[in-house]
C-alpha cells in the first residue's frame, strides 16, 4: 500500500491538486501493482512566507492547462472551422500529420488539404487517454468518424485515432490514423 507525500506552495485550485494527485497515483501505478484504492497520495501546501530558494522566497508557477480538456476544445474549435481560436492551443513549432499528407504546419493547410476529401467531418469520441513521455504530455483520442464526401453521400462508422504532443501546456504535435481510406468511394 503505497504512500505518496507531495509538498507543493499554495495557490494551485482543487482542480490542479486533483489532476496532480490523479497524476501521481498513475505513475505509481505503472510500477507498484497496486489498485488505485490501495495508493494513498497526500498534498501538503506550504506558505509562500515559508518557502525559500537561493536565499529568497518565491512564488509557485501557475498549474499548466489540463491536457484533455485542451484537446477536446481544440478539436471543437476545428469542427466550427473557428480557426482563430483553435490557434490559441497550438505552440511553437506545431506540425499536423494526416493520412496521405506530408506535415503540415498551419491549420489553413490542413482545411485546404481535406476540401477535396470530403464536405466536412466529425466525430464521435470514445475515450481520451493521458500520458507522460520524454517531451511532455501526450492525449489519445479515439472513435469514429462521420461527416459528408464531396458529392453529399454521408459516411460514419470509420475508425480513428489522434495522438497529441504538448510542450509548455501547448500542442506542438498532432499525428491522425483513420481508416478514411478504406471506406472512400
Amino acid at each position: 500500500m503505497p504512500i505518496v507525500e507531495i509538498n507543493i506552495l499554495e495557490g494551485y485550485d482543487a482542480s490542479a491538486k486533483a489532476r496532480l494527485g490523479k497524476a501521481v497515483t498513475d505513475a505509481v501505478r505503472s510500477v507498484v501493482p497496486a489498485v488505485p484504492d490501495a495508493i494513498t497520495v497526500i498534498t501538503r501546501e506550504m506558505s509562500h512566507d515559508n518557502y525559500m530558494r537561493g536565499g529568497a522566497t518565491r512564488q509557485g508557477a501557475p498549474a499548466l492547462p489540463d491536457p484533455v480538456a485542451a484537446v477536446r476544445d481544440f478539436l471543437a474549435a476545428m469542427e466550427a472551422r473557428d480557426l482563430e481560436q483553435a490557434e490559441t492551443f497550438l505552440g511553437a513549432g506545431f506540425v499536423m500529420h494526416f493520412p496521405g499528407t506530408g506535415p503540415m504546419n498551419t491549420l489553413p493547410q490542413l482545411v485546404e488539404w481535406s476540401k477535396p476529401r470530403y464536405r466536412f467531418v466529425k466525430k464521435t469520441y470514445e475515450r481520451f487517454d493521458q500520458a507522460m513521455s520524454d517531451e511532455g504530455p501526450v492525449v489519445y483520442c479515439y472513435g469514429t468518424l462521420h461527416g459528408e464526401w464531396p458529392d453529399g453521400t454521408p459516411f460514419d462508422g470509420i475508425r480513428f485515432i489522434d495522438r497529441f504532443q504538448f510542450s509548455e501546456g501547448l500542442i506542438v504535435r498532432q499525428d491522425v490514423w483513420n481508416d478514411i481510406a478504406e471506406v472512400r468511394p
